[in-house]
């Protein structure tokens, strides 16, 4: 209930955001078409992001015939914490990253890229996993892939307001530097309001994942070596799309900046004390 209360709570916010990008291309006029836009936005979001993420990602799903190890692995995970089996996915990209989509666990995905499967061991990938099944369970899935392809919606809106200009209540044309302003306080603020319901997730999926494999370390490992590798190989299409960063279980991006300013996820440091923290407490 509380995770579908973030949910509505972040599309009015994007809504409002979508209003007022609007009010600064076309007036009133314009902040009533963004308005019908968002709506429109929120409706697609919430029946189709997952297939757009995927497809942005140029996920293969797969099955026990063409990964019989990895999908055998999301299986036994699945009936640990009690979930549905989800879709499976593998991205053929050498980045080590993973993430989950889908509007609940009804329909939900999971996908890892070939680059975490050769990088990982079985144990550190089985945590990987756990933590992308625990998103499933606690029902934020979809306030990520909304947030993910909301925000993207709001920079490309934004860039209209740049280079286009726009239009204030009686027609004229607005300040250039108010369009400026637009396009550039826009995105950070998309970015701010999926940095705020994405930090806490995040540890919570991690929680979530160690109880579900059973193996804190093996997480913390992981997340250890994920992060190491991440910094030196790109994820191409979250570079192409970077709303849909905060959707990944390290940040992809490469670093600088406002996307290391504002960063979705926490730190990499905190988020292992955490989990040996975890392993500690459950061998006492």
């Amino acid at each position: 209930m509380f995770n579908m209360l973030k949910t509505a709570v972040l599309m009015a916010a994007i809504t409002a955001l979508f209003m007022a990008i609007g009010s600064v291309l076309g007036g009133q006029q314009g902040m009533m078409l963004a308005l019908i836009v968002a709506l429109g936005m929120n409706f697609f979001s919430y029946w189709f992001s997952d297939k757009l993420v995927l497809k942005m990602y140029n996920a293969q799903e797969v099955d026990e015939t063409s990964a019989p190890q990895f999908y055998r692995m999301i299986q036994e995970l699945a009936q640990r914490a009690g979930l549905p089996m989800p879709r499976v996915y593998i991205i053929e990209e050498d980045a080590p990253n993973a993430f989950a989509t889908g509007r609940n666990p009804e329909h939900a995905a999971v996908a890892a890229t070939t680059g975490i499967m050769r990088v990982l061991t079985e144990r550190e990938l089985r945590g990987v996993m756990a933590h992308e099944l625990a998103h499933v369970r606690h029902r934020d899935i979809l306030i990520s892939t909304v947030s993910a392809t909301m925000a993207g919606a709001i920079s490309m809106l934004a860039n209209f307001a740049m280079f286009f200009g726009g239009r204030d209540s009686e027609g004229r044309p607005v300040n250039p530097i108010a369009g400026i302003a637009v396009a550039i306080l826009a995105p950070i603020a998309a970015g701010l309001i999926q940095m705020a319901i994405s930090r806490a997730r995040e540890f919570e999926a991690d929680r979530g994942g160690a109880e579900i494999s059973g193996e804190p370390r093996a997480l913390a490992s992981a997340l250890e070596k994920i992060h190491r590798y991440a910094q030196g190989v790109p994820l191409e299409a979250a570079e192409r799309n970077p709303s849909t960063a905060q959707m990944m279980i390290i940040n992809p991006l490469s670093g600088g900046g406002l996307r290391g300013l504002f960063s979705t996820h926490p730190s990499t440091e905190e988020r292992v004390e955490r989990l040996l923290a975890m392993a500690t407490a459950g061998a006492r």
